[in-house]
C-alpha cells in the first residue's frame, strides 16, 4: 500500500510536467518490486500559499512523501527511497541546477492497528497475471 504524495510549488506551473513526473515515480515505485501494482497510488497537489527561505519569488519546491504498509526491512525501504528520489531528480535535473529550487523525500510506516483499506482493484490486476 505505497502512497506517494508530491506537493509543488505554483510557481512550477509551465515548467514542470507535473502528470509525468507522477509518472516518472509510478514507474520507480513498480521498479523497486516492493509492491503490487493494484496498490500504488500517486498523486500531486499544487500549493499556491508558500514561504520558502528567503522568500524570493523564484523559490521553488517539490515534496514527496512515501507512505508504506509496516513489515519491509530499512534495507528495502532505503533502496525504494534512493531509487525514486534518483529517478525524480533525473526528471528534474534542470531544476537542480538552480539554486532556488528544493527537492526533497520523505517515507514514513503505516501502522497496521490504525490502518483500514479496500481495494477492488487487487482481484481484477492479480487475475489479469495469472
Amino acid at each position: 500500500m505505497p502512497h506517494f504524495t508530491i506537493e509543488y510549488s505554483s510557481n512550477l506551473d509551465g515548467r514542470v510536467d507535473i502528470q509525468r513526473l507522477c509518472d516518472v515515480v509510478h514507474e520507480a515505485l513498480s521498479e523497486c518490486g516492493l509492491f503490487e501494482l493494484g496498490a500504488l497510488r500517486v498523486r500531486a497537489f499544487r500549493c499556491d500559499a508558500y514561504a520558502i527561505a528567503d522568500r524570493l519569488p523564484q523559490n521553488a519546491f517539490v515534496d514527496m512523501s512515501l507512505r508504506m504498509g509496516a513489515g519491509r526491512n530499512a534495507q528495502d525501504r532505503e533502496r525504494a527511497g534512493q531509487a525514486i528520489f534518483d529517478a525524480a531528480a533525473a526528471f528534474l535535473r534542470p531544476l537542480l541546477d538552480d539554486p532556488h529550487f528544493a527537492l526533497s523525500l520523505e517515507i514514513r510506516e503505516i501502522d497496521p492497528v490504525l490502518s483500514w483499506k479496500r481495494n477492488a482493484m487487487h482481484p481484477r490486476l492479480r487475475a489479469a497475471t495469472q
